[in-house]
């Protein structure tokens, strides 16, 4: 036989299977013809931290009639859809065993006006699988509207395998076919999913809250009509810092097709789909497929109208440090969020003076267009008190998400008016951090943000007084816009050494990926002097700067030989920065470190032998699945002893998520002088000062003193007390999410968490006794609320886990310089943490309403850090000297 004519014969055959296989999942529905399916859903939200599944769901099932009312010639047809004899059950939470195996659904009882809305049908343009558009009554009530997206969402399919985008009830998302023989199988990429906007979260992602969604559809066609779908999807949503408060959100539909189809109606003529709308009594209307956003309306929420008629029963707490203030704090940001002007305003106007600060920030952290417009008539700089001007500023800047119109009150109060230093100062590293965070979250194109980097551009161009650079160099840090990387490396490489401080210091905060080639050029010149002689203090931060940012092999070996003709305190503690890097298996240098520390031309005694006083060390404090925290300690003295600089700094990595959660940072120069000795270069003038990072917001620096006149006046007038380094409430978490489902139900998930601190620090010099002591203390209350709302037609339930914790941290150094070699003692402890945790499920289905409440606490045990064993024998003999 010719094989030609049977490579033909081969090939004629195999694309007749093809078209055969082809044409039998080809979807179509026939006329006059009506189709019945069974339509189930399975709704579940559990809390995840209990040792059996613990939560709230609901179920339903009804009739699914369909039937085609009009086709065209290129095979796009026009579907009824409508919903008969729909029953829902719901599990009340009292009914529950210690299994969860429950007793008897109660049926939930529809009302007249829900059970017409059900029975409302919908139309919905389709062409083989593929739905075109969606049309319906657009006064219907939302839950019920989006409970028919969900069901018109399982006709959205196609018969062939690949990647494509759709749109349903989850909003336009990639989804993925696969095909094998009568069944279809989509899988959807939820994370990919475009929806109409709502909702927010906290710019730093440490503070949010980690979504983990799948979703995946299983479809049966035979004969070209659609059999069955099984439609699953999870969500696992927890906050970032806690997994173990996680709740788990499942829904699960099925549709299955009850008989043969029936007798149906006749179609319609028309020549077009708008044709035979027009046609209809009550036109149908189009509508989007993507569920529309519910906002649940709150009858149990506190009121401030309420607050103000009880005013005069009520106490504003002050005391930041207790979690009943924390807790407060929510409370009032929540009232706030809901009032009006006038209302905020009476507020602030009529509490005791004590209680403003309080609810100030409170109004900073509501950030409702009515809670600014209160502040802005309430808060006037020329008259105010500065530490109420003072806490505004703070509270702006430590805002989770702020938004432009609270850059423009804080720009508006501080333009054109004659400031007090200090909030002067304050508002300039306030301007930086909200310019930053607008940033962070793309809305660097707004016109107020580009007033506010043009405000601290052209203040530090025209500043005459090296202070006043110092403030705006610290701001532009705050900020981190990587257009002004250039003017920060020309003050960095040409200023005087303030300047040079500051504009390294701010170049430190720019993540690695912004530490270009054309910085790490500027930042060794500073380190090897190549143009002029820099203090020490810059030398050291731009090597930092090199070291931390994906060093070249060849600059970290230039550093390690630099320090051979370096004095021993500066190459003491350059030695430990590289070293201490080798055990941070996060730092981004570790391996090129421990390749060439294996080089035993550099890693060796007679390299390594010159050793000072000088220290650099950080390790982990708390490590959980979640999160690493650390504690970092860099000392640096001077050839005679004394102490030069000192950083303590709490950092928090969560999820590739970094956070400098507080840093304190003491200077002290000149001290040499104080003892006869002969002075540094550039440090001729005695002065102490600290500076403090807290949550990645650099804060105005203290003078404690400068000029040994200032030193014997602060001496005499010191009270004794320490200085506040930041003090009030904060809402450090703020993040709300509308997650639709494919079912058409809708899932809200917030997270608000409060923070309040009181962060104090003390330096005391005794002359007679020559010691120096520091002191760092920080007292603080945390309290958050993780809660997930499932709203539906039938039923509304809340799972929710509150969570309290109160601490407090010490960190102490002495220094005895009697002695030769200087004595150090460092002292990290942490009192005993009590905690407590709250897991409350809610539900309202009708008439009926149901709470159930769980609840732990426990105590985690104060202890105190073992930084080193040199350290802690010091610590012994410095501290039984000082009973004796």
């Amino acid at each position: 036989m010719d094989p030609q004519a049977v490579w033909g014969c081969f090939c004629l055959l195999c694309f007749s299977l093809l078209r055969a296989a082809k044409g039998n999942l080809l979807l179509s529905f026939q006329p006059r013809s009506l189709y019945q399916y069974r339509y189930t859903l399975d709704v579940q939200l559990q809390h995840t931290s209990t040792p059996s599944p613990w939560g709230a769901g609901m179920q339903a099932e009804a009739l699914i009639h369909l039937h085609r009312l009009w086709r065209d010639r290129d095979g796009q047809e026009l579907l009824q859809v409508q919903i008969h004899d729909l029953k829902a059950q719901h599990q009340p939470e009292e009914e529950k065993s210690q299994d969860s195996t429950g007793g008897s659904p109660v049926e939930i009882a529809l009302s007249p006006e829900a059970q017409a809305e059900l029975q409302q049908p919908v139309l919905i343009s389709w062409i083989s699988g593929k739905v075109k558009a969606f049309y319906g009554n657009k006064v219907e009530n939302i839950l019920i509207s989006n409970l028919k997206r969900g069901i018109v969402s399982l006709f959205q399919l196609q018969p062939h395998a690949g990647t494509t985008v759709e749109e349903d009830a989850s909003g336009s998302c990639q989804v993925t076919y696969t095909v094998s023989n009568h069944s279809i199988t989509k899988t959807k990429d939820l994370l990919s999913c475009s929806k109409p906007k709502s909702g927010f979260t906290s710019t730093n992602k440490i503070f949010g809250v980690q979504w983990q969604p799948s979703s995946r559809s299983q479809y049966v066609v035979k004969d070209g009509l659609l059999q069955s779908v099984l439609a699953e999807e999870s969500h696992l949503v927890a906050p970032a810092l806690r997994s173990c408060s996680s709740i788990k959100i499942t829904s699960r539909q099925q549709l299955q097709l009850v008989s043969p189809a029936m007798p149906g109606p006749a179609e319609v003529s028309g020549q077009s789909p708008k044709d035979v709308l027009a046609g209809m009594g009550a036109e149908p209307q189009p509508l989007g497929m993507a569920s529309l956003p519910f906002r649940r309306v709150c009858t149990h929420c506190p009121s401030l109208r309420a607050f103000l008629k009880a005013s005069d029963r009520q106490r504003v707490r002050t005391d930041t440090s207790k979690v009943a203030t924390t807790w407060q704090f929510q409370r009032f940001i929540q009232m706030l969020r809901s009032a009006k002007k006038r209302d905020i305003l009476e507020l602030l106007r009529r509490v005791p003076e004590q209680a403003r600060p309080f609810l100030v920030e409170a109004a900073v952290a509501t950030q409702s267009m009515a809670s600014l417009a209160a502040l802005s008539d309430f808060l006037d700089f020329s008259k105010e008190p500065k530490s109420l001007l003072e806490k505004f500023l703070y509270a702006a800047a430590f805002s989770p998400r702020p938004s432009g119109e609270l850059l423009h009150l804080v720009l508006d109060k501080l333009d054109g008016k004659q400031l007090a230093p200090e909030i002067w100062e304050t508002g300039m590293v306030a301007v930086g951090s909200l310019v930053g965070k607008l940033c962070q979250q793309k809305l660097c194109g707004l016109q107020v943000v580009e007033r506010g980097v043009e405000t601290l551009l052209r203040g530090l161009r025209g500043a005459e007084e090296e202070p006043e650079v110092v403030i705006y160099l610290l701001a532009l840090g705050n900020a981190r816009l990587p257009e002004t990387i250039p003017t920060l490396l020309e003050l960095a490489e040409d200023g005087p050494t303030a300047v040079t401080t500051a504009a390294t210091s701010a170049l430190q905060r720019f993540p690695a990926p912004h530490i270009s080639s054309e910085v790490k050029r500027v930042m060794r010149r500073i380190f090897h002097q190549t143009r002029k002689s820099y203090d020490k203090t810059c030398r050291l931060a731009a090597a930092e700067i090199l070291l931390d940012s994906h060093p070249l092999p060849m600059d970290v070996i230039n550093i390690l030989l630099a320090t051979s003709e370096m004095e021993t305190e500066m190459a003491t503690f350059l030695r430990l920065k590289v070293q201490n890097s080798l055990h941070d298996h996060h730092h981004l240098a570790r391996r090129t470190m421990k390749d060439i520390m294996g080089d035993p031309r550099i890693n060796n005694y007679n390299f390594f032998s010159k050793a000072g006083i000088s220290s650099s060390f950080s390790g982990p404090l708390t490590v959980t699945q979640d999160l690493i925290s650390t504690f970092g300690l860099d000392l640096l003295f001077l050839e005679g002893g004394f102490l030069r600089k000192s950083v303590s700094d709490f950092s928090l990595l969560s999820h590739g998520q970094q956070l400098r959660a507080a840093q304190v940072t003491f200077e002290a120069q000149g001290m040499e002088s104080m003892m006869g000795e002969n002075l540094s270069e550039g440090e001729e003038e005695l002065m102490a000062g600290m500076s403090a990072t807290f949550l990645d917001v650099q804060l105005r620096p203290i003078i404690f003193f400068q000029g040994y006149t200032d030193l014997m006046a602060k001496v005499l007038l010191s009270s004794g007390e320490p200085t506040s380094v930041v003090r009030g409430n904060f809402l450090l978490m703020d993040h709300h999410q509308v997650i639709p489902l494919q079912s058409g139900l809708q899932v809200t998930v917030r997270l608000q968490g409060g923070l309040g601190l009181d962060i104090s620090a003390d330096m005391d010099v005794s002359i007679w006794e020559q010691e120096l002591k520091t002191s760092i203390s920080a007292r603080g209350s945390l309290a958050t609320d993780f809660q997930a709302e499932l709203d539906s037609p039938f039923l509304q339930a809340t799972l929710r886990s509150q969570t309290e914790m109160e601490t407090s941290m010490h960190f102490d150094t002495k220094l005895r310089f009697s002695s030769s070699p200087v004595l150090m003692c460092l002292q990290l402890r942490e009192e005993q943490v009590p905690y407590r945790e709250f897991l409350t499920v809610s539900q309202s289905a009708g008439s009926q309403s149901s709470t159930a409440r769980k609840g732990r606490r426990g105590t985690v045990h104060g202890r105190e850090f073992t930084l080193h064993q040199a350290n802690s024998k010091v610590c012994n003999l410095l501290l039984t000297a000082e009973k004796e």
